[in-house]
């Protein structure tokens, strides 16, 4: 038999894994003569046996009661390279979906025992959601390599297309460049909540490994489905050049088709017969991908498919472009704010076509609809972008469902397809979409009165603050303590954030139960929390809850800054602090002012890794009677409150910059300067 790998894992995978913080992990090597010793790495970045951790942190009652899952996925990934840490993930779901085997399937005896230890974790506690893990944790470190289509986006796309089709259930669902079946567990969920009968999905994939995490994907979620499961039929293959559905009809096709790929078969497919709106150039692969949906199509079938900003554009796509208007296939184009997918700088347009029935006339005299998701839901380029999927998917529901989209919003229109047939046959959104006065003018009047009521606040904060006086001459400073010697001395409590499980942590505006998860990246993007945790979770009774009155303090340096919390209780991630005074001894104000001086935080800062970070501990305070810590304490909340309308100014003149511009370059000035 032969001796298992150890599994190396570094400080910040056992922190991760333990639920504590970085430091507490270098902590407990500095403090135990017994905490295991490096088998790779260097003292900088050490790395230890996740065996010899685990038995560790057993023996000294150290072990958190996290998911075993964690424990599982290192070991997954010592396994080897992409394929074969995907071949074990699949076998794992392939057996809790009572798949038996897979035929010539060959794994060490080593992955073998990993793979019926992750099989004995999914009977326990739920074979979806143990697959479900494995599965997104190897898609985290594959990202570079796999295309994923987000599931709020995935889930958008299932829900235009079964309202374009003419569905009564039992539907035929395909993707024919499925990944690891995004689209299509999507799919089903939208065909099981229409009724009539189980879907039947089918997927076809070149990567094999994809095409196997898929079905086994997808029969482990219909396995956990109530009543008559879908028929699912996966298969390995180019769906341009070997097409392994072309003699079976679907009534939705949902597609994320790979983008720009020059090498698709254009000269082995030049005759075929589903180029009927035109042979596509060699430098328009989307385009193929479009027909081949459009020709696997029944009668009346809706397809959906995410496609690349400049396939609405380019030059050599627009005779193909123009035969999808005079035909009517193509009905709607909208472009989705960047961000929504990889390649996540770039707006992605969603193309809804319908294969037409027998009968029915082709209408250049129609309409196509086009949103411009961009301009409704624009971005601060200085800063990163979460898209906010309630906002976004209602809007596209409604842009694409009703009969008049003026009704819905100024972003939204119906564009003459005569219009269109011009020499660029151009069909991005933002092209045929300009607000009118009677839509900008409501925004520019609520700007103004915004920036108005700014201005007066910050003139008479202004004011105040104009009137400190600095002393002048050698004047006496008083002694100053630490926030460690505070905490010693009981007047005041330091607590640090963890990272929360990753299972835990759901994205989107949270629910009125629910716990914002406050994080350093959510502060570097602009501030506002990005994830949230659910009030029932488990994982809040873990998690740091910064209550209205604690001090928030980070301790990472690019990020630095500590104010008193006054909003909604909120949970804090790895490196936020929350620091509660005992009121009788300390003004919150003041000592939030004091923490947060540039003076104070540069001898603080440490920079024992390549991240310089704040020892919090180490912040000074001085010591004064509590009487003046108040009357600095003002000083401390006003100078947050001129902080804060300084940012917003800012942000405010950048719009109305931005506004007072397009409208008068339009030549819609009334009035004079």
């Amino acid at each position: 038999m032969s001796t298992p790998r150890a599994v190396p894992v570094s400080l910040a995978e056992i922190a991760r894994l333990a639920g504590v913080g970085r430091a507490a992990v270098s902590n407990w090597r500095r403090r135990h003569p017994s905490f295991p010793a490096r088998i790779a790495g260097t003292d900088v970045n050490p790395q230890f046996s996740l065996t010899d951790i685990e038995n560790w942190l057993r023996d000294n009652k150290k072990l958190k009661k996290s998911a075993e899952g964690e424990w599982l996925w290192p070991r997954f990934e010592a396994l080897g390279g992409r394929d074969e840490t995907g071949a074990a993930i699949e076998e794992v779901g392939r057996r809790l979906a009572g798949r038996g085997a897979a035929g010539g399937a060959a794994f060490p005896e080593e992955t073998m025992a990993l793979i019926e230890r992750a099989v004995d974790l999914g009977r326990r506690e739920g074979g979806p959601e143990t697959f479900a893990f494995l599965l997104r944790r190897w898609l985290d470190v594959h990202v570079r390599q796999i295309a994923t289509t987000p599931e709020p986006l995935a889930a958008l796309m299932a829900e235009l297309a079964t309202g374009v089709a003419e569905v009564d259930g039992g539907v035929t669902m395909m993707d024919p460049a499925c990944g690891t079946g995004h689209l299509l567990m999507a799919g089903a969920q939208v065909a099981e909540e229409l009724g009539g009968g189980a879907p039947t999905l089918l997927g076809g994939e070149r990567d094999s490994v994809l095409a196997a995490l898929a079905e086994a994907r997808l029969s482990l979620a219909e396995d956990a489905r109530e009543g008559e499961s879908a028929r699912i039929d996966i298969r390995e293959g180019d769906s341009l050049r070997d097409a392994p559905f072309a003699d079976v009809p679907a009534d939705i096709v949902l597609c994320n088709p790979p983008f720009s790929e020059r090498d698709w078969g254009y000269e082995e497919l030049a005759t075929d017969t589903r180029w009927s709106h035109g042979l596509p150039p060699r430098t328009e692969p989307e385009l193929a991908w479009v027909q081949h949906c459009l020709a696997v199509l029944r009668p009346g079938g809706a397809a959906v498919l995410l496609l690349p900003p400049a396939v609405a554009a380019r030059k050599a796509g627009r005779r193909i472009r123009g035969s999808l208007l005079r035909t009517g296939q193509l009905k709607a184009v909208v472009a989705l704010p960047p961000g929504c997918a990889a390649p996540h700088s770039v707006s992605l347009h969603l193309w809804v076509l319908r294969a037409p029935v027998p009968g029915e006339e082709p209408h250049a005299g129609g309409h196509l609809l086009v949103a411009d998701g961009v301009s409704r839901f624009p971005r601060d380029p200085g800063r990163e972008w979460a898209p906010d999927w309630t906002a976004i998917g209602g809007f596209v529901r409604e842009a694409v469902g009703r009969t008049d989209p003026a009704e819905v919003s100024p972003f939204v229109r119906r564009v003459p397809v005569i219009e269109l047939l011009d020499d660029e046959v151009d069909l991005t959104p933002g092209r045929h979409i300009s607000l009118s006065p009677a839509d900008t003018a409501p925004r520019l009047a609520a700007s103004w009165r915004e920036f108005k009521d700014i201005a007066a606040s910050v003139t008479k904060s202004a004011r105040l603050l104009a009137a400190l006086e600095l002393a002048s001459g050698a004047q006496d400073s008083p002694t100053a303590t630490t926030v460690a010697e505070l905490a010693r001395a009981g007047a005041l409590t330091l607590r640090g954030g963890q990272q929360p499980p990753e299972a835990a942590v759901r994205t989107g505006a949270p629910s009125a139960e629910g716990i914002p998860l406050l994080t350093v990246p959510d502060l570097l993007s602009g501030g506002d929390p990005r994830g949230h945790l659910a009030a029932d979770d488990p994982a809040v009774h873990e998690a740091l809850i910064a209550e209205p009155g604690d001090i928030v303090v980070v301790g990472v340096a690019r990020a630095f800054s500590a104010w008193v919390h006054e909003g909604l209780p909120t949970a804090l991630g790895p490196q936020l602090h929350a620091v509660r005074v005992q009121p009788e001894q300390l003004d919150a104000w003041f000592l939030a002012g004091s923490l947060r001086a540039p003076a104070n935080v540069r001898q603080a800062r440490t920079h024992a890794t390549s991240s310089s970070r704040i020892d919090v501990r180490r912040l000074q305070v001085r010591q004064v009677p509590l009487r003046e810590q108040r009357r600095y304490g003002e000083a401390f909340r006003e100078i947050a409150a001129f902080e804060q309308m300084a940012r917003r100014t800012a942000e405010l003149g950048a719009e109305l910059v931005h506004d007072l511009g397009d409208e008068l370059a339009a030549g819609r000035l009334v009035g004079g300067v």
